[in-house]
């Protein structure tokens, strides 16, 4: 494993294209995409006790994680720390976009994570998302934030909520995007918020294919943008369609649940167990 600067010496000696395609063989001859958890999931706990919490996840089997935002007291330094301490791999971070006081901030995340994909998180909804001309629009501004990620050998990826699933002007803007942007630009499907958007997630993820590498898996009873959700498997999702949608694109399934209409670290727990006993995802 290489730490993000020492990519960047690769880069600079030459080297980037055999490292890179070797890695590339390695994701292709994986057994199936990993098991992760977005720590967004357990905020409410981190607050209250951030070290304990990474370790009751750490505990659980759970050993890759995706990043959010940390209570605000604690620096990045500070919980780069403590996930190395933890024994968690960063696999993805949530950022803001690179764009004027943020282009620093996405480095920061990148080295203090040691961990090169970074995830526009998309909130809030884009006014831009309104129109077709806005669509373009952003994704001129994504391919520029793709642009300096890459120059600092990071990936961009964009995640989604409802609003880019539904239609404007007789299209879906994740589609336009995916028409318009650098195929460097890489995607972290949400399957549930595609489904509140009334789309077919299976669908939505054999279309994107390749280019979404990163699924948050979530569950739900009742479709809604705000109503409890469920551990994967107890609710509408049909992960085994989804899985069979993402044979041999997708990396990491990401554990993500807003919100919880049971305990949250149970639900975390049965959804693990729910994607490895299945064969849907390895620990």
């Amino acid at each position: 494993m290489h730490s993000r600067r020492t990519f960047l010496e690769i880069l600079t000696g030459g080297a980037a294209l055999g490292a890179l395609s070797a890695c590339g063989q390695q994701q292709m001859a994986a057994p199936g995409a990993q098991v992760a958890l977005q720590l967004y999931s357990v905020r409410s706990s981190m607050a209250e006790d951030l070290q304990g919490t990474l370790g009751r996840v750490a505990r659980m089997g759970l050993r890759r994680v995706e990043t959010a935002f940390w209570p605000e007291h604690v620096s990045l330094g500070e919980a780069g720390r403590l996930l190395a301490d933890t024994g968690l791999e960063v696999i993805s971070a949530h950022v803001e976009l690179p764009v004027g006081e943020h282009r620093d901030a996405m480095l920061e995340a990148a080295d203090a994570y040691d961990c090169t994909r970074m995830v526009w998180h998309g909130w809030p909804e884009d006014e831009r998302y309104a129109t077709l001309e806005g669509v373009r629009i952003l994704a001129e501004e994504y391919n520029e934030s793709h642009a300096f990620a890459s120059r600092n050998g990071l990936e961009l990826y964009l995640h989604n909520h409802w609003w880019e699933f539904e239609e404007v002007e007789g299209q879906l803007p994740f589609y336009v995007l995916l028409e318009e942007l650098d195929e460097g630009v890489l995607f972290e499907l949400d399957v549930w918020w595609a489904k509140v958007a009334g789309q077919d997630p299976a669908r939505v993820v054999s279309d994107f294919g390749a280019r979404a590498p990163l699924l948050h898996i979530k569950d739900g009873k009742v479709l809604g943008t705000e109503g409890p959700m469920v551990a994967a498997g107890q609710g509408l999702q049909d992960f085994f369609a989804i899985a069979a949608a993402a044979a041999g694109h997708t990396a990491y399934l990401i554990i993500e649940l807003d919100n919880c209409e049971t305990d949250m670290f149970s639900a975390i727990e049965q959804s693990r167990t729910f994607l490895i006993e299945n064969s849907l995802g390895a620990p």
